[in-house]
């Protein structure tokens, strides 16, 4: 059976039935004593049931909250385990940072690789006549006369020393180039008669010492030929040793470098020999008429005639 009170819910005065206004909520029932009692009522409910509503939203969002920090501890524990029995790994290092590139041209001063490409690709001929390729002997002399920026890139090659088979022997220019330097005097000079030439605008040089003798013609800033013959093996510049050829080949494509000396040894294994059209030097000793002297040579001697005695040093 419904409880239902009597009194005014508001007030309390005591209604009667005919005046009385109830407010059914559910199965409870309250009284009121006039139309404004009723609204205060009305409201009263309202207020209550909106208190109710949010005291339950709280509950529910504490109890989510608890819930997902616990999970979220659990979470931290489990990471910090995994963490611990795993293995330390180094972490990635980060790639080296590409070498900026050359603006313009090729890198330098150039490396040795880029030196061995162009030898290479390059023509040569071998300074001395053929057929027979005559053995290089290195030599650790450097004659670099009033060049005192200078070095050999091995130590104790500097150069080689060919032939010595016949004095006079035609020395050929091993590369196309342009005559740097001719010394024709043999007065104090270590290297005795030499030829400088230049080659690729002045950054290759190829030289020749201990000349007997240089063509009347060659001069500096003369082009000459792969082939060409600048001189005539002598002793000039030596005191106790026979006769012989010294070659050098170096670089210095800068004035403001240092002259690097290559041992040309290795190189020349490749460079292919220059045979004379009349024969080689040893089948001019006996000619049926006497060979013509070389343009611009001393006609003093024939090539491959013996050495005067005045000569020997």
């Amino acid at each position: 059976m419904t409880r239902e009170s009597k009194s005014c819910a508001v007030c309390g005065s005591v209604t009667h039935d005919s005046e009385r206004r109830v407010l059914a909520i559910g199965r409870q029932r309250r009284s009121y004593c006039s139309e404004a009692c009723l609204r205060v009522g009305v409201r009263m409910v309202r207020i209550a049931r909106r208190t109710a509503w949010l005291r339950a939203s709280a509950a529910l969002l504490a109890i989510a909250l608890v819930t997902a920090g616990v999970f979220y501890v659990r979470h931290l524990l489990l990471r910090a385990r995994t963490k611990t029995a795993a293995p330390v790994v180094a972490a990635p290092t980060a790639a080296p940072a590409a070498p900026e590139p050359t603006p313009f041209g090729p890198q330098w001063p150039p490396t040795d690789d880029e030196w061995l490409a162009e030898f290479a690709h390059a023509t040569w001929i071998y300074p001395l006549p053929g057929p027979a390729r005559r053995r290089p002997a290195a030599s650790r002399q450097l004659f670099v006369g009033d060049n005192a920026r200078a070095r050999c890139r091995t130590a104790g090659r500097c150069g080689v020393d060919l032939g010595g088979e016949l004095w006079g022997e035609h020395v050929y220019a091993a590369h196309d180039g342009v005559v740097d330097r001719v010394q024709r005097s043999s007065e104090d000079t270590p290297g005795g008669i030499y030829v400088r030439i230049s080659h690729w605008g002045g950054a290759v040089f190829t030289q020749y010492f201990h000349l007997a003798a240089v063509p009347q013609p060659l001069h500096a800033g003369m082009h000459v030929s792969a082939g060409d013959v600048i001189g005539l093996v002598g002793d000039t510049g030596l005191t106790d040793r026979r006769a012989h050829l010294h070659f050098a080949l170096s670089v210095r494509p800068s004035s403001d470098l240092t002259e690097v000396y290559w041992d040309p040894e290795p190189l020349m294994s490749e460079w292919p020999l220059h045979i004379p059209e009349r024969g080689s030097v040893a089948g001019l000793q006996t000619p049926a008429a006497p060979p013509e002297p070389i343009a611009g040579m001393p006609a003093r001697r024939l090539v491959g005639a013996p050495r005067p005695a005045h000569a020997t040093r």
